[in-house]
């Protein structure tokens, strides 16, 4: 059997104390809350070590994934991101006046605009990702590489809903 942790302890004494409620659902999303933690803390550790926060990150990982020339609309940034439009525009100044970011006009309407990641912040996601691969594999450390896929299949499976009712969908 495995270690009893303190989850197990607060299931333990809600069973006690709420006989008539069905605490289950807090075997699952109470460990996921609490990993959620941990994983915040590590995401802040590995950008830090590259003088980014972690929504800088989430911009700038975006536009990386996107591949050369490392280029998006800020629509297209805000539906990865989740944010809404004027916390999108605040955030693409913030990057800008930190040299992270550079705005065109978009070629194919002159209306629009383009975020084009600049050398710089291409270099720091990728040291960010590096240190955050790192901090990650250290929190998956106790599970094989089998456990690992099970359990991304099992949050997929969760996460499915709402990622397809998200306004990004």
């Amino acid at each position: 059997m495995t270690a009893r942790d303190e989850v197990d302890r607060i299931v333990e004494a809600w069973r006690r104390e709420r006989p008539e409620l069905d605490v289950e659902p807090l075997q699952v999303l109470s460990r996921v809350s609490r990993l959620a933690r941990h994983l915040d803390l590590a995401r802040k550790k590995a950008f830090a070590a590259s003088d980014l926060e972690p929504w800088e990150f989430d911009v700038l990982s975006a536009l990386r994934r996107a591949g050369a020339p490392y280029e998006l609309s800020p629509k297209a940034l805000l539906q990865q991101t989740l944010v809404s439009s004027g916390t999108m525009t605040n955030r693409i100044d913030r990057l800008t006046t930190r040299g992270l970011v550079e705005r065109h006009t978009d070629p194919n309407d002159g209306r629009g605009i383009r975020v084009r990641m600049s050398d710089e912040g291409r270099d720091r996601v990728d040291r960010a990702i590096d240190e955050l691969m790192v901090y990650e594999a250290a929190l998956l450390r106790r599970l094989s590489r089998a456990d690992q896929e099970r359990l991304a299949g099992l949050l997929r499976t969760l996460a499915a809903d709402f990622d397809e009712s998200s306004p990004s969908a």
